[in-house]
């Protein structure tokens, strides 16, 4: 009977250890399939390839191609949110906006990045160029042209797009894209804004620092390696974005900087959601792309 006992004991050790080491190698597995997802791209529910650009869960962007995508164009999407919420797969970030450029042979990328509290707008801006840097070295592998490439952003993303195009000697890593393609920001000029009457979320933003608002503030930081911009505002909208928008593109032609304003009769939303619409507006959009070169 002891002998039994014994006999049966054993087993099951044998059988534990068995276990322990089918699940070790079932974690390597899952682990390692989890890392080639990474590097090739996992579909997501948005029919877009999701690829990791930075080690933080939300330094990710989506890439949507078109059907047979060669040497393709590329538009590269930043959302807003008032730098604090917001997402890339968003309808109103995404939808229009695939469904008239996809067919036209372009490829189109969204962008996540940090968010306060967890990071300020610089720090931001620092993910936004991590994203096209990415873009840059693997546009090929998806059939794209990394020298046709336009950046777009709207709103708190259009913060940032108009920062980094303002100055993109700050990163030495990123190579020169075609141009940008502003919507409707009101935060061109960061000490105006901080100085006059705004909103609250500028403040959690910015803070109270001067010096950090002349650091996050596109005009301030305008130079005259910046990129052509293209600046829709709206004209609807109570805090007149078109104002610092006309005066941003002043200073930019007095340095002899391409920038031009594009004034909309649309709210702060219809002017993200329309885009990719077939009306006037999208084709003023794409009449500003095709002067930077890209058949659309």
């Amino acid at each position: 009977m002891k002998t039994t006992r014994f006999a049966w004991a054993v087993l099951a050790l044998a059988g534990l250890l068995t276990l322990e080491l089918n699940a070790g190698a079932i974690r390597d597995m899952i682990q390692k399939r989890s890392e080639a997802r990474a590097a090739s791209g996992s579909q997501n529910a948005s029919g877009a390839k999701e690829f990791a650009y930075g080690s933080d869960k939300k330094q990710k962007l989506d890439v949507y191609l078109p059907a047979t995508p060669k040497n393709a164009p590329i538009f590269v999407m930043v959302h807003g949110g008032a730098w604090k919420i917001g997402d890339k797969r968003m309808e109103r970030v995404v939808d229009n906006k695939v469904a008239r450029w996809n067919p036209k042979g372009i490829i189109f990328v969204s962008v996540n990045y940090r968010l306060l509290p967890n990071a300020d707008p610089l720090k931001q801006v620092d993910d936004v160029a991590s994203a096209l840097a990415y873009v840059q070295e693997h546009a090929a592998e998806w059939g794209g042209d990394a020298t046709k490439i336009v950046l777009m952003g709207h709103s708190a993303g259009a913060h940032l797009v108009d920062l980094l195009s303002s100055d993109p000697t700050r990163y030495p890593n990123l190579k020169p894209w075609l141009g940008t393609v502003s919507l409707d920001s009101a935060a061109m000029d960061i000490p105006k804004v901080m100085n006059g009457k705004h909103y609250g979320f500028y403040d959690e933003a910015f803070g109270t620092d001067s010096a950090y608002w002349e650091s996050a503030s596109p005009q301030q930081r305008l130079s005259t390696s910046a990129l052509p911009m293209y600046l829709v505002c709206s004209t609807e909208r109570p805090d007149k974005p078109c104002i610092q928008a006309e005066a941003f593109v002043k200073a930019a032609k007095s340095i002899g900087v391409r920038s031009e304003v594009a004034p909309q009769a649309k709210s702060h939303k219809e002017i993200n959601e329309e885009l990719g619409l077939d009306n006037d507006y999208t084709h003023k959009v794409e009449e500003f792309i095709r002067s930077l070169g890209i058949a659309i």
